[in-house]
C-alpha cells in the first residue's frame, strides 16, 4: 500500500478566498471552465452554493472520483465559510464594534472536517477564543457571540441552514475560549456518559476554517493528551457504534433498518454505511493515537500503527469512495427532482454486481465495527 500523501493540485481550486478567472484554465478543464464562466466573476454567497451542482456536473465531466469531488465540495464550503465570516467582520467594523479583542479560529466540525461533504449539508461548526481575564467576558464573549450569530445567519441565507442540534459557533455550548474547551474536553472524556461522548464525536473532527489556526493546534493537542488515559470514554465510543448499524440483517444481505425510508426498497447509506466506517475509523484512530482529520488519511495511518493490514486499509478506502459515488449519484438525482438530496438509495436500480460490490463493502465495514469493538486493533 502507498503510504505516502501528496497533496492534489486540485485543492489549490478554492484555497484563496476568490475563485480561479475561468481564462486562467486550459482548455483541457473546458468543462470547470465554462460552469465557471456561467457562476460570473462576482457572485453572492446564495448563488455561489447553488452553484454546487454545476460543479458537481464538470468535474464529473472531467473524470474526476467522486471522493475528490467530495474533497472539493468541503473545500467550496471552506471557502464560503471565509466569506460569510470576513463579511460579517467588515459589518461589525463598519458598526463601531472595532477589530476582534482577541485571536480566535472557527472551526468547521464533521464531514466538513473530514472534507468528506456532499451535497446538501447543514452547518456543524465552533469557535476557539484565546484566553482572556473573566473581568472582560461580558466585552469579549459578547464580540464573539455577535459574530456567531452574523457568520451563521449568513450561512443559512446562502443555503447552508442551521444546524437543527445547535452545533454552531452563535451558541455558548460551540464558542468558548480555549482553556474552557480543553477543561470541557477532559470532563467529557474522563468516564462512559452517553451525551458526553456523543458530543465529543461531533467535536472530535474539527478543521480550521479562519483565524489564528494555532488555537486549534493547541486543542488538538490536548485531545492526543486525553485519549491514552481515556479508556472508559472509548469503551462507551465502541458501544455507541451500535446505535448506527450496517445496512445487513443477521443473514448478511443488503436490508435498511426502514427508520424514514421513502419506499421498501431505500436504505439510508449515510447512516448505515457512511457513518458506520467512519466512527469506527475516528475510534481506532483516537486509541491509537492517529492525529489525522480526514478518513482516507487515517486508514493507512492505521496500518503504520499495527492495527489494519494494508489490504485492510485498501479495501475499506475503495468501500468509502464507492458509497460516496453512490450517494452522490442519488443526491443529483433527487435535485433533478427538486427533491432534497439526502443519504437514501434504491437499491431496486442497482445492477446486480453493483449490488453484490455493495454487500461486500458493507461486509467490511461490519467487520472494521467490531474490530473497533473489540479494543485494541489487531493484525
Amino acid at each position: 500500500m502507498r503510504l505516502l500523501h501528496r497533496a492534489s493540485p486540485w485543492r489549490e481550486l478554492f484555497a484563496a478566498d476568490t475563485l480561479p478567472a475561468p481564462e486562467t484554465l486550459p482548455s483541457l478543464l473546458s468543462p470547470l471552465r465554462d460552469a465557471l464562466v456561467e457562476l460570473g466573476p462576482d457572485p453572492d454567497m446564495a448563488v455561489a452554493h447553488a452553484w454546487q451542482a454545476r460543479l458537481v456536473e464538470a468535474l464529473q465531466r472531467l473524470d474526476i472520483p467522486a471522493w475528490r469531488i467530495s474533497q472539493l465540495i468541503s473545500d467550496h464550503n471552506e471557502l464560503l465559510y471565509r466569506r460569510a465570516i470576513q463579511l460579517s467582520l467588515n459589518e461589525m467594523q463598519g458598526l463601531g464594534w472595532g477589530a476582534p479583542p482577541v485571536a480566535f479560529c472557527v472551526l468547521i466540525l464533521g464531514s466538513g472536517a473530514r472534507h468528506e461533504s456532499l451535497l446538501g449539508p447543514d452547518q456543524d461548526n465552533a469557535m476557539i477564543i484565546a484566553d482572556y481575564p473573566d473581568a472582560r467576558h461580558t466585552e469579549i464573549d459578547g464580540f464573539f457571540q455577535s459574530l456567531g450569530e452574523r457568520f451563521t445567519t449568513r450561512l443559512d441565507e446562502a443555503g447552508i441552514p442551521l444546524c437543527n442540534g445547535h452545533v454552531m459557533a452563535r451558541w455558548p455550548m460551540w464558542r468558548k475560549r480555549l482553556s474552557e474547551w480543553q477543561d470541557q474536553l477532559t470532563l467529557w472524556t474522563s468516564d462512559r456518559r452517553i451525551k458526553r461522548v456523543q458530543q465529543s464525536n461531533i467535536l472530535l473532527d474539527f478543521h480550521p476554517v479562519h483565524g489564528d489556526g494555532g488555537l486549534a493546534e493547541s486543542l488538538g493537542d490536548h485531545v492526543q493528551q486525553l485519549m491514552p488515559r481515556s479508556s472508559l470514554f472509548l469503551d462507551e465510543m465502541a458501544a455507541l457504534l451500535s446505535e448506527s448499524p450496517v445496512a445487513m440483517d443477521r443473514f448478511g444481505r443488503l436490508a435498511g433498518n426502514g427508520e424514514g425510508a421513502p419506499h421498501e426498497n431505500a436504505i439510508n447509506l449515510k447512516h448505515q454505511g457512511l457513518m458506520p466506517l467512519v466512527n469506527a475509523v475516528r475510534l481506532l484512530a483516537l486509541r491509537h493515537g492517529v492525529r489525522a482529520t480526514d478518513t482516507r488519511l487515517r486508514l493507512p495511518a492505521l496500518v503504520l500503527k499495527d492495527v489494519l493490514t494494508a489490504a485492510q486499509a485498501r479495501g475499506l478506502i475503495a468501500a468509502l469512495d464507492r458509497l460516496q459515488e453512490r450517494i452522490l449519484l442519488a443526491q443529483q438525482a433527487s435535485l433533478k427532482a427538486e427533491a432534497f438530496p439526502d443519504g437514501w438509495v434504491d437499491v431496486s436500480r442497482l445492477d446486480d454486481d453493483q449490488r453484490l460490490l455493495l454487500r461486500h463493502d458493507m461486509q467490511s465495514i461490519r467487520s472494521l465495527v467490531r474490530l473497533a469493538q473489540g479494543g485494541a486493533g489487531t493484525r
